[in-house]
């Protein structure tokens, strides 16, 4: 996020190709001691948003496409985890983000909306370290 402006990679998508990116959890990984998986989701487990950017570029008659999610500095939630935390709109300021015709700084005063309300770290198993695995047993509890 805090170089979004800046970087030439990010700085037109930022402007023109602002996204949403879905989700219903992510995962994250605490090192201390070895590593203890967290499963991120919002307390009544319904769907959220990430803030991402898409692009798009041609190689020869291909049209690749490929996006990517913002993260910031981690909030109370997340520092014990990790110290940074994907960005997330929350649902009144989807419409803010995908406009187009916003003003950059008003778009970039959405990423200090409290968004993570909602969410809640939950502590799961070694299942999920193996990305063949793709089923209940990724977000269990322990």
């Amino acid at each position: 996020m805090e170089s979004l402006r800046e970087k030439p990679s990010f700085r037109s998508a930022f402007k023109h190709r602002r996204c949403l990116i879905p989700a219903d959890g992510f995962y994250e990984w605490e090192r201390r001691n070895g590593k203890q998986a967290f499963h991120i989701h919002r307390d009544d487990l319904q769907p959220f948003a990430f803030a991402g950017l898409w692009e798009q570029w041609q190689h020869e008659a291909e049209t690749l496409y490929s996006c990517t999610i913002i993260t910031t500095a981690a909030n109370a939630l997340m520092q014990s985890i990790h110290e940074r935390m994907p960005v997330i709109i929350s649902p009144e300021h989807y419409h803010d983000w995908l406009n187009k015709a916003a003003n950059a700084d008003d778009v970039y005063g959405l990423f200090d909306k409290p968004s993570y309300t909602h969410m809640v770290a939950t502590p799961v198993g070694d299942w999920v370290n193996n990305p063949r695995h793709d089923d209940e047993r990724c977000i269990a509890p322990i």
